[in-house]
């Protein structure tokens, strides 16, 4: 018989269970999800679902798109009821290898990470995988919808993306065309209702529109992510205002998320009273990732921490350091 295996067309001898499949192709089953003609196959049941003949299979795990590291600070912060010491949250996409991902992601001291889903290499099945690097025993995975243009496919994604590690807190970001990568709302809106009301904790990236971040939060979304700049472009905050007031009106977490450039862009975010910054490109482009995963952790510090002190209020004029009365 003849099944289709992430678009490639495979002749099996005979029928199998899903499972024993798995293992011939040399997959740990603990490690992947599976989609059978469009239907998700709980883990629990791989052993006793029959390959059939036309069967087609959709066979993902977690990709790139450390260790936990405590803040020197005391400054916890909550979302979707779990508390967090860093707020910096990094992609792990752009990387050369798993490697400098790892040690990218413990300099900056994050504890959460977002992942892709993408198909498994069936054809290569020994390939490293995120999860041998990262420890999500460690690490909060953030399951994310990077790359789809419509409410459907983030919809199916996500829902693999939940069998694949059992997390329900994820990233959606529905985009609107490849050259700006800027969030499509109206899609956005569907796939977050969709996915609030199946039991997700869902974190949205958005546009920096108060009207359109207060609609998502009321629906139910766990924080509010718009973005600072488009994704990847690292112009850093271009609309400090409109963020300053979505965070004045919003009772969940808000976080810039895209458009950072440099450690400055980080600290100015927090300065506006972010409660965190998410951003891949910024580091895993920079000529040391490393040192600029650092860079970022200790920005995101310096701006919350400016953020709390208060700034000195703006002046049209000096206004010396040192009193004039009693001048020589």
């Amino acid at each position: 018989m003849q099944i289709t295996v992430n678009g490639e067309v495979k002749t099996l001898e005979g029928s199998t269970s899903l499972q024993s499949f798995l293992e011939g192709l040399g997959l740990d089953p603990a490690k992947v999800a599976v989609e059978r003609n469009l239907e998700i196959v709980p883990k629990s049941t791989f052993a006793d679902v029959s390959l059939t003949d036309g069967d087609r299979l959709e066979i993902v795990h977690f990709i790139g798109g450390g260790q936990e590291t405590v803040s020197q600070t005391d400054d916890s912060w909550t979302l979707a009821g779990k508390t967090y010491h860093s707020r910096l949250i990094v992609g792990t996409g752009k990387y050369k290898d798993f490697e400098e991902t790892a040690k990218a992601v413990e300099a900056s001291g994050a504890e959460i990470v977002t992942v892709a889903v993408r198909r498994v290499n069936v054809s290569d099945p020994n390939q490293p995988m995120l999860i041998d690097y990262l420890d999500p025993k460690k690490i909060t995975y953030l399951p994310n919808t990077a790359g789809c243009f419509d409410a459907d496919s983030a919809l199916r994604t996500l829902r693999l993306a939940r069998e694949a590690g059992g997390w329900d807190l994820v990233k959606l970001e529905v985009l609107g065309d490849q050259k700006t990568l800027y969030p499509n709302m109206a899609e956005t809106f569907v796939a977050a209702e969709t996915l609030i009301k199946e039991g997700f904790k869902v974190m949205v990236y958005c546009a920096d529109d108060p009207i359109a971040a207060k609609r998502l939060e009321d629906m139910g979304c766990v924080a509010i992510m718009p973005l600072g700049a488009p994704i990847g472009s690292g112009l850093g905050i271009q609309n400090p205002v409109q963020i300053r007031l979505m965070i004045e009106q919003a009772n969940v977490p808000v976080l810039v998320d895209a458009g950072v450039g440099t450690a400055s862009d980080a600290a100015v975010a927090m300065e506006l009273g972010c409660d965190g910054v998410l951003m891949n490109t910024a580091i895993a482009e920079a000529k040391d990732p490393v040192k600029m995963a650092r860079a970022m952790k200790l920005a995101v510090e310096s701006g919350r921490l400016a953020y709390q002190a208060g700034r000195m209020p703006k002046k049209l004029y000096a206004d010396p350091s040192s009193p004039l009365s009693g001048l020589i």
